[in-house]
């Protein structure tokens, strides 16, 4: 097997990419601190072709050199807003009709692979801090809380990690239709 060069992907350029359909998916990051995961949580949001990101609270917002690192250019793609808390953030989208889904582990959260997206519906999945996740007021906003499983002797992932596995679980379902 021969690798792809880059010309062999067929990727779009910036603008394609703005006009193209996207995912009804918009993720909301709940006071991520880390640069670097805002960066690749950017990345895998353009991969995926997710709506938009809408960062709050402590969440650092483009440009920046940090986040640029890991989204290589992505936070030029990507649709994103800044919101001053995630409350305010949260309580917009449930007036926008969006059902929102909190990725965190909380009793009774429903395992991520038995969460079935609908066509049709506009989702929000929301990201926590580093340390301390989610915070209990945002969950206590939320519709739904998904959990992805774990086996192993850690309690949980990156939150840049967890959010690529939620949102690939996401466009496994409801991903757009898109003509490259």
């Amino acid at each position: 097997m021969e690798k792809k060069t880059i010309w062999d992907l067929h990727r779009v350029d910036v603008e394609h990419f703005r006009r193209q359909s996207k995912m009804r998916l918009t993720v909301v990051l709940d006071n991520v601190r880390s640069l670097n995961n805002i960066g690749a949580i950017f990345r895998t949001c353009d991969a995926f072709a997710v709506e938009r990101i809408m960062m709050c609270g402590i969440s650092a917002c483009p440009p920046s050199p940090e986040i640029h690192k890991t989204a290589l250019g992505a936070e030029e793609s990507v649709e994103w807003s800044y919101y001053p808390t995630t409350a305010e953030c949260i309580d917009a989208l449930q007036r926008d009709g969006y059902t929102l889904c909190c990725l965190e582990q909380v009793k009774g959260s429903i395992e991520l692979q038995d969460f079935n997206p609908q066509p049709g519906r506009r989702y929000a999945l929301v990201l926590g801090h580093e340390v301390n996740g989610v915070d209990q007021q945002v969950v206590n906003q939320c519709d739904v809380c998904l959990e992805i499983p774990q086996v192993g002797t850690k309690h949980s992932l990156n939150v840049s990690v967890s959010g690529g596995i939620a949102i690939w679980h996401f466009f496994t379902r409801i991903a757009p239709d898109v003509q490259a």
